[in-house]
Formats: structure tokens, C-alpha cells, sequence
């Protein structure tokens, strides 16, 4: 009976701290919802609301790619979440008003993050695209529920063929009764082995986008930014481009009034809306102060190739200490534990320069996923895109999100600031068991 009130206070502070964790999952999980639903509103073709039916087939695929996508910014922000966490504990190891920031939390956010991954590739955006596609089957009255059991029949068909797909190749590459056997499994080893295959092409995605960015970036920052006006006239340019406008303007004219140039008016339209856009951007150029045109260009510019230097150095640097030492091949080992030791041989500083790097590349990887010729029809357009590519560009987002951490620890990008054992290559669903640079995820 003595040992009673203790272990109703542990059951007590147990239960808060469970209330406490999924009430600021909640919170941080509902900020990124609406930031990511203001997002997909804007680049949302408008004209998809017309009939009442189909608008509320495109409203249920809107909030389910506005999930996807939420899903996605929460597995990249996890990383230095997790970084700065790990400092913050450090810094103030007893404060009071920070006791909620602790490794049950960080480690319910990974799960949550390895559940809801799964659950949007797997269901919630095949569930999006053919239920947008569905009409309902012929015969039956049509309506919302004909397109949900179309959908839900195609969804059953989808997964018996994936289903067939994983078991000839298991049957091609391991014959073997018991490898046969654990394909039953379906939430011990199919679903963890499914979602590694996908994982590994969306890490092989991103090493074929990581490149391609990284030498974008500097032409997307170079169209994004207003260059300094070194021996140029933008008065003269843009009073010629005024004439141009002009002239294309009374070709259009003339073509119109004779019955003959119909055939010449889209080529002198497309070339009318080049000119309007150059003459845009020079009015830009001529409207911006001096300190954004000779202070910040320069600056982004230096502070892009310096951040692309330090990638490639730290990979160049693993590279060459694989090949020429054994011992530095990467080990799982038990941490040290969250708040117990800086990440960073350079404390806060180092930390800052791998969310810094994180963040570079996965922006990099998102510019070279767009710049490849494959992937090029996927990009946004701004109150002109479909809600079908819409889901395409959350999946692919999904994948190129869910690989980043495999992929920052793969190459080692990070480990030249640490100082604390990493783990690497768990289970599936074995849970985080150390901490480095950034915890190993539950899905990876």
C-alpha cells in the first residue's frame, strides 16, 4: 500500500506527458496544414469548381493533397528540429518552460512521421487520383458514392497487382519457403519492405535531382533577383522594348481586320506576351533600390556557391575516407542520448550549419527534380494547375522528403561536425535507439 500514491503519480505524469505530446503534435502538425493549404490554393487552377459534384470530388482531393503535403514539410523539418532541440537542452538543461521539449517527443514525432507517411502513399493519394478520375460504374445511379466504391474497387485491384508484382519477384530473386512465407505478413514485412524499396528509388531520385539543383540554383536565384546594372542603359532598353510592344500590337491589328492572317495571330500573341514580361522584368530592374541591386545579389550569389562547396567538400572528404580507411564505415552504435552532448564539435555554430545544409539540399533537390526534362510538365503553375498534377507533385515531394535523411546520412554529409556515434541501418520498425546529426526514423 506504500508503493500505491507512487505509482499513481507515475500513472499521472505518464498520462500528461502523453496529453502534453500529442497536443503539440497537433499544434505543430495543424500550422503546417494551413501553411501547406494556402500553398496548394495558390497554384489551384480555379476553373476545376464548376459542377457541384465534381467540386466536392475536387475539395476532398484538395484536403487530402493539402495532408500529403503537410506530411512532407513535417519529415524535412524534422531533421533540424530535432538538431536545435538537442542544443536547446543543452543550453537550458533544468528550465522549466522547456521540460516539454524531451526525446518522447521527438521520437513520437518520427513515428507519427513514418505512420502518416505511409498512410498517404499507400492509400490517401492513390484514394485522390482515382477518385478524381472515377465516374462510377455503368449501370448504377451516379453520384459521390458510385465514384467511392469505383474508387475503392480500383484502390482493391491496385494492391492484389503490387501485391502479385512483390511475390514474382521474390519467387525470381529468393526462391526460398520461408522469404515466401514472411510476404504474408503484410504489416510486419510487407508493408516495411514495400515502403523501402519505394524509399531507396526516392533516394536514388534525389542523388540524380541533388546535382542538377545544386548548378540551377544559381540560374534560379540569377531570375529571382534584380542583377546590378553594370554599363547598362535600362531607360534605352526599355523605351525599345516599348516600341517593339507597339509594333506587335498593330500587327495584331491589322491581322485581325484582314480575313487572310488568322494563322500568324498566335505566333504574334506568344511573341506580344515575351515582350510584356521582358518589359516587366526591366521595370523591375529600374524600380529597385540600389542596396538590392548592388548589395544582395552579390551576397546570395557568394552565400549559394559557399553552401555548394561545403556540400560537395564533405562529400568528397566521406568519399575518400571510405575508400582508404575501413573503420569509417557507418556503424550502428548507441548515442549518448538527446540533451546530453552538442551534435557539433563546434556546439550551436556547427548545428546551425547542418540545418543550413539541410535545408539547402532539400531545395536544391526540389529545383533539380523540376529542371529534369522527365519531370518538367510537373511544375506549377500559379492559379493554372489541375488538381491530377497537383497529387502528382505531393507524391513526389512525399518521396523526395522521406529520403532526405537516408540520404544525409548515406553520404555522411554531417558527419565531419560530429562528435556523437551515429546509428545507421535499423530495422524498419525498430525504434530510434540513438542520436547523432539527426535520429534514425522508424521507416528508414
Amino acid at each position: 500500500m506504500e508503493g500505491q500514491p507512487d505509482e499513481v503519480s507515475a500513472r499521472e505524469q505518464h498520462f500528461h506527458s502523453q496529453v502534453r505530446e500529442s497536443t503539440i503534435c497537433f499544434l505543430l502538425f495543424a500550422v503546417l496544414y494551413v501553411v501547406s493549404y494556402f500553398i496548394i490554393t495558390r497554384y489551384k487552377r480555379k476553373s476545376d469548381e464548376q459542377e457541384d459534384e465534381d467540386a466536392v470530388v475536387n475539395r476532398i482531393s484538395l484536403f487530402l493533397s493539402t495532408f500529403t503535403l503537410a506530411v512532407s514539410a513535417g519529415a524535412v523539418l524534422l531533421l533540424p528540429f530535432s538538431i536545435i532541440s538537442n542544443e536547446i537542452l543543452l543550453v537550458f538543461p533544468q528550465n522549466y518552460y522547456i521540460q516539454w521539449l524531451n526525446g518522447s517527443l521527438i521520437h513520437g514525432l518520427w513515428n507519427l512521421a513514418s505512420l502518416f507517411s505511409n498512410l498517404c502513399l499507400f492509400v490517401l493519394m492513390p484514394f485522390a487520383f482515382f477518385f478524381l478520375e472515377s465516374e462510377g460504374f455503368a449501370g448504377l445511379k451516379k453520384g459521390i458514392r458510385a465514384r467511392i466504391l469505383e474508387t475503392l474497387v480500383m484502390l482493391l485491384l491496385l494492391a492484389l497487382l503490387i501485391l502479385g508484382m512483390v511475390w514474382v519477384a521474390s519467387a525470381l530473386i529468393n526462391s526460398d519457403a520461408a522469404s515466401m512465407e514472411s510476404l504474408y505478413d503484410l504489416w510486419e514485412f510487407y508493408l516495411p519492405y514495400l515502403y523501402s524499396c519505394i524509399s531507396l528509388m526516392g533516394c536514388l531520385l534525389l542523388l540524380v535531382c541533388t546535382p542538377v539543383g545544386l548548378s540551377r540554383m544559381f540560374t534560379v536565384m540569377g531570375q529571382l533577383l534584380v542583377k546590378p546594372a553594370i554599363l547598362e542603359d535600362l531607360d534605352e532598353q526599355i523605351y525599345m522594348i516599348t516600341l517593339e510592344e507597339e509594333a506587335l500590337q498593330r500587327r495584331l491589328i491589322g491581322l485581325g481586320l484582314s480575313p487572310s492572317g488568322e494563322c500568324n495571330i498566335m505566333e504574334l500573341e506568344q511573341e506580344l506576351e515575351n515582350v510584356k514580361s521582358l518589359k516587366t522584368k526591366l521595370e523591375r530592374r529600374k524600380k529597385a533600390s540600389a542596396w538590392e541591386r548592388n548589395l544582395v545579389y552579390p551576397a546570395v550569389m557568394v552565400l549559394l556557391l559557399i553552401e555548394t562547396s561545403i556540400s560537395v567538400l564533405l562529400v568528397a572528404c566521406n568519399i575518400l575516407c571510405l575508400l582508404v580507411d575501413e573503420t569509417a564505415m557507418p556503424k550502428g552504435r548507441r548515442g549518448l542520448g538527446i540533451g546530453n552532448a552538442s551534435l557539433s564539435t563546434f556546439g550551436f555554430v556547427g548545428a546551425a550549419l547542418e540545418i543550413i545544409l539541410i535545408f539547402y539540399l532539400m531545395v536544391s533537390s526540389v529545383v533539380g527534380f523540376y529542371s529534369l526534362r522527365l519531370f518538367g510538365n510537373f511544375t506549377p503553375k500559379k492559379d493554372d494547375t489541375t488538381m491530377t498534377k497537383i497529387i502528382g507533385n505531393c507524391v513526389s515531394i512525399l518521396v523526395l522528403s522521406s529520403a532526405l535523411p537516408v540520404m544525409s546520412r548515406t553520404l555522411e554529409l554531417l558527419s565531419v561536425f560530429l562528435k556523437v556515434p551515429q546509428c545507421h541501418a535499423l530495422p524498419p520498425h525498430s525504434p530510434p535507439d540513438c542520436w547523432a546529426s539527426f535520429p534514425c526514423p522508424r521507416n528508414h
